[in-house]
């Protein structure tokens, strides 16, 4: 009985011993040596770098040890994603980066992984992937629509709201950075977990009464541009970026209008809280379904929300407001109406 715990214990002990040299080996041959890749060359860092290009789905030609232009175009598109300087040279940082978002790789991996592990989505995508974006975006308190594995417009909103509110380019494109930022925010999300939890929402602090007309410039309260009334600089960018879109070409009466439109909403319980919710809530805003709201935007929109925010509200409260010579819906039309403004009439 001693002998066979003995040849027992043996045999745990070698499988360990091969186990630590084996993850040993595969762990150097998995290392990126210390000179820079640029193209036209060979040998087997370059081999290590289509693979991990390949198993991101970045890099579709063959795994041949040659930096040819379509790894070089691979690598520019990795580090496009990434936020790293775009120059198709793949120097220490390139490499890290590349690392970090190939763990798992080891030579041959690609070629067993048949598909890309990290595929790009993006409008017209489909399948079971795209329903875990929709899923997770849904999780955080985002509106992709109905988790069908089908990437349409409100897929494609959800997805630019989330690359806007993390510091992502805001193309709408699920890459692989964005992918990873996503999944890095969702590491508590399983199947499921969309439909019954909520994420809390941002209260902001009791605003102060608003007046009705305009208050004369010297009467204003001096501009705050950080933390006022709860809103952060990004909250006051997307404000502007909204105005700009949606009042460009107005007087600029007009567009503290709009601005004043956007807080009317957040402060009313029938709305969003927060100016994210109110402006990218769904059929809200003609400029978030064009894609007009990400224009960047003018210092005119800025100080328009500014003006806003200190308490100017021309519209004496409107929540609504259309362009009576492109409104078709009945029900605008239906509103009770304040005032006309340049070219939009407001409504309660």
């Amino acid at each position: 009985m001693a002998r066979r715990w003995q040849r027992v214990l043996l045999a745990v002990v070698v499988v360990l011993l091969v186990s630590t040299t084996l993850s040993v080996f595969v762990e150097r041959t998995a290392a990126f040596g210390q000179q820079t890749l640029w193209m036209g060359m060979r040998g087997g860092d370059v081999y290590e770098l289509q693979g991990r290009l390949k198993l991101l789905g970045l890099y579709t030609g063959p795994v041949d040890g040659h930096f040819g232009r379509r790894t070089y175009l691979a690598v520019r598109r990795f580090q496009y994603e990434w936020g790293l300087r775009v120059d198709g040279v793949v120097g220490p940082r390139t490499k890290v980066k590349l690392w970090q978002a190939t763990r798992h790789w080891y030579p041959g991996l690609e070629r067993l992984a048949g598909k890309p592990t990290i595929p790009i989505l993006k409008v017209g995508s489909r399948g079971p992937r795209v329903r875990e974006l929709q899923a997770r975006l849904k999780f955080l308190g985002y509106d992709p629509g109905p988790i069908d594995g089908r990437y349409g417009w409100r897929t494609l909103r959800a997805v630019r709201t989330f690359q806007w509110r993390f510091g992502l380019p805001v193309d709408g494109i699920a890459g692989v950075r964005t992918q990873g930022k996503l999944w890095e925010a969702t590491k508590r999300w399983r199947w499921g977990m969309e439909a019954r939890v909520a994420p809390p929402r941002q209260v902001a602090p009791p605003a102060p009464p608003r007046a009705a007309t305009p208050a004369a410039p010297s009467a204003r309260r001096p501009v705050q541009t950080s933390g006022f009334r709860g809103f952060s600089e990004r909250d006051i960018d997307l404000m502007a970026r909204a105005v700009h879109a949606e009042a460009r070409g107005e007087p600029y009466v007009g567009k503290v209008a709009v601005a004043a439109v956007i807080l009317n909403r957040i402060e009313s319980a029938a709305f969003p809280n927060t100016p994210a919710g109110v402006i990218f809530e769904p059929l809200a805003f003609e400029a978030v379904a064009d894609g007009q709201i990400w224009l960047p935007p003018d210092r005119e929109s800025r100080r328009a929300v500014i003006d806003a925010l200190n308490g100017w509200d021309p519209t004496g409260g409107a929540l609504y407001y259309f362009n009576p010579e492109r409104a078709t819906s009945k029900w605008i039309w239906s509103r009770p109406q304040i005032k006309r403004i340049g070219k939009h009439i407001f409504t309660k």
